[in-house]
């Protein structure tokens, strides 16, 4: 499948990364049309060709018609920073709690009211649901640290404006360059500090470090002398990267960088993401060549690959009335598949496993359902690649009227057929003929037309 790698060796900010998803191709007027569904006054967008450190991309600069006062330096150590949104690393952020300074919440936006923005646009379910989740992660950052609820969390009017146009235009971006898997290297942040309602306080940001942590995504400070990776980089991160790595079996058809706006002292203010195929892991790749232990090819399938999030979780004291509630929910969420079986737990106590597969860059939002409506104190998740033959529908044509039948293809050879169940059910209420009947003769029509 089209996998996106982000080379986050310098760090990522919203910015940076929407320099980066136009560099690889998505259309700039696209994301301006797009974000212009928000019905945001107060802005306006630029791009522009640039380098850092002779490496070459794309500048992305939103323009505020009114900008935040900036507070003056305190050295090249020190720049002003307020948890929840920078725009590009050491830029000013605009989020707040009680005791924050300098800002009223008169005519500010809290993350309702964003969400409130959000959803009475036009832009797709898509980009609305992931917009929005990633400002939950920052505003969830944000109300931990100062002890309310992420609801109220409020941004700063000029910021709010700002980060609004970072998240969603990111997230349009993304959906412009095809929804494509992301993966990304090793989180890497610099040292220095920064001002916060707390006082000085040593990178990393606060929210930033809130945000890895609840993902549990792991932080690497390195020499680099200010911030490298922002709140908001942090929470796209979060929300998108199903993985964290080095690059692996990635052909890269494309190479874009996100230009930042600072000169670094260690390594180029730029992010580098590589758009292509993973070996293998297309749904339209041609071949999958599995190793054996020697590291000779021992097959090679025309097989379609992806990765899901496997979310676990052992249970003794659930009824079966929640059980059945959290089934229903989580299949209606999206999940793509989720079952209980019988297992015997400590104290000799029975109980349930519970599992959900989900697509992977879903694995949080299911973990939280998890949590919210079972007696789960605790999911255990991992990633698992999974193996799908090639699928084709034919309709088969029975005395009481059609069934789509569905044909699993492995190297070009048919290895499974199955009457869709819907189908047969429906035919076999209508004609008053039994289901069995029904799904029998549908099972042999297909075969007797496959030959």
């Amino acid at each position: 499948m089209k996998t996106l790698y982000l080379d986050v060796f310098s760090g990522l900010s919203g910015d940076m990364f929407i320099g980066a998803l136009l560099d690889l191709g998505a259309d700039f007027r696209q994301l301006e049309y797009g974000l212009a569904k928000l019905n945001l006054e107060g802005y306006s967008l630029a791009h522009r060709r640039a380098a850092k450190s002779g490496i070459e991309g794309v500048k992305f600069d939103v323009l505020l018609t009114e900008p935040a006062p900036m507070p003056a330096s305190e050295g090249p150590d020190y720049h002003a920073h307020s948890h929840a949104h920078s725009h590009g690393p050491g830029d000013h952020s605009h989020a707040h709690g009680p005791g924050d300074s300098g800002h009223s919440h008169d005519g500010s936006r809290n993350f309702h009211q964003i969400k409130l923005l959000i959803r009475a646009s036009t832009l797709s379910d898509w980009v609305q649901e992931k917009s929005i989740a990633v400002f939950h992660r920052i505003a969830v950052a944000e109300g931990k640290i100062h002890g309310m609820p992420p609801e109220q969390v409020h941004f700063h009017e000029v910021g709010a404006v700002d980060s609004i146009v970072d998240i969603v235009g990111g997230c349009i971006a993304l959906e412009l360059l095809g929804k494509p898997r992301v993966l990304a290297s090793a989180v890497f942040e610099g040292t220095g500090w920064v001002r916060c309602a707390h006082g000085r306080m040593p990178l990393p940001a606060p929210a930033t470090l809130e945000i890895l942590g609840a993902r549990g995504i792991a932080l690497t400070q390195c020499e680099e002398p200010r911030e490298l990776l922002t709140p908001t980089g942090a929470a796209l991160l979060a929300e998108f990267a199903e993985g964290f790595g080095p690059m692996t079996g990635l052909v890269a058809e494309r190479v874009g960088y996100g230009v930042g706006t600072r000169d670094n002292d260690t390594r180029p203010n730029v992010v580098r993401a590589a758009l292509g195929e993973v070996a293998g892991e297309s749904n339209q790749c041609s071949a999958f060549s599995v190793q054996s232990a020697t590291g000779a090819a021992t097959a090679t399938h025309d097989w379609d690959t992806d990765t899901v999030a496997v979310l676990e979780t052992n249970l003794d004291d659930v009824s079966g009335e929640v059980l059945g509630a959290f089934v229903e929910n989580a299949l209606g969420a999206g999940a793509l598949d989720v079952f209980h079986t019988p297992i015997q737990m400590k104290k000799n106590r029975p109980g349930v496993l519970l599992t959900v597969l989900c697509a992977a860059a879903d694995g949080d939002k299911f973990a939280a359902l998890l949590l919210r409506e079972t007696s789960s104190f605790g999911v255990r998740r991992t990633l698992a690649e999974r193996r799908k033959l090639k699928r084709d529908f034919l309709t088969v044509k029975l005395p009481q009227g059609d069934v789509t039948v569905k044909i699993g293809k492995l190297d070009g050879v048919v290895v499974q057929i199955a009457p869709e169940f819907e189908s047969c059910k429906q035919l076999a209420a209508k004609s008053s003929v039994p289901l069995k009947q029904i799904y029998e003769s549908a099972l042999a029509a297909a075969r007797s037309q496959l030959g």
